[in-house]
């Protein structure tokens, strides 16, 4: 059998080792779960290598952010102020304009731009949005810390609303009423998943389920087809502004 290429770090010691053993050779920390699969070469057998991890090889540059066991103090909270003041609206029957709820024309009440991605008028809507934050922003904030993930939802939420009122003036939309925080949570998904995909490149363990993050984006991506207030490009553009605070997160990170 010839010998394999080192390309992993054990987690445990620290040493170079093959990615085709199960168990690290010199302190027998578990690598992975399954053995490697062995193909026929000549007159031995090799280990078959995967087609994604071939030259995925671990970069000194690689970002390694401190994951914190606090509580996200920021998540609970923007969750909170959210429901309380769906439930106040609720118990007062007040519409969502009564509520910080974003209208055109703005009439100088900038501050819309801030208070409507907390502003609800659906449970279901909110119960969505809670989830994905509840996920995504808890794994942000245990990452970044509690202020700036904070700025960072607030910002996802307030710039897709300055979005959505952009879009509203140029169509002339006289009937646009929206609210919620489709644009923080998928903020907060665009940033989780750019810095995660960083730390997880290269590292056997490390992986991530792909699948169910896109299917959380797609979820939040058609919410204004069943909430009312919800408003598709302020949720498009709250996510690209998270993955944009997610890339500067990294590059700070790697500049330390």
């Amino acid at each position: 059998m010839s010998e394999t290429e080192l390309s992993v770090i054990c987690k445990n010691c620290g040493s170079e080792v093959s990615p085709y053993v199960t168990e690290c050779p010199y302190c027998g920390a578990r690598l992975r779960k399954r053995a490697p699969k062995l193909e026929r070469r000549g007159d031995g057998l090799e280990a078959k290598q995967p087609r994604k991890r071939r030259r995925r090889v671990p970069r000194p540059g690689r970002p390694s952010f401190a994951v914190s066991e606090g509580r996200p103090y920021a998540t609970i909270t923007i969750i909170l102020a959210s429901a309380i003041l769906l439930l106040v609206q609720k118990a007062t029957g007040y519409g969502l304009i009564s509520f910080g709820g974003l209208v055109y024309p703005l009439e100088g009440d900038w501050w819309r731009y801030l208070t409507a991605p907390f502003a609800y008028i659906d449970v279901g809507y909110l119960f969505v949005v809670a989830i994905a934050l509840a996920i995504f922003g808890t794994g942000l904030e245990r990452r970044l810390g509690t202020a700036p993930t904070a700025v960072l939802l607030i910002a996802c939420g307030s710039l897709g609303m300055v979005a959505a009122w952009a879009t509203a003036n140029v169509q002339d939309d006289l009937l646009l009423v929206v609210g919620g925080g489709n644009g923080m949570a998928l903020g907060a998904l665009g940033a989780w998943f750019v810095i995660r995909r960083a730390e997880a490149r290269g590292q056997i363990g490390d992986d991530y389920d792909w699948i169910g993050v896109a299917v959380c984006a797609v979820v939040l991506l058609v919410l204004p087809l069943f909430a009312t207030t919800a408003d598709f490009v302020a949720g498009f553009v709250g996510g690209l502004v998270g993955m944009l605070c997610g890339f500067l997160a990294i590059a700070f990170n790697r500049a330390e």
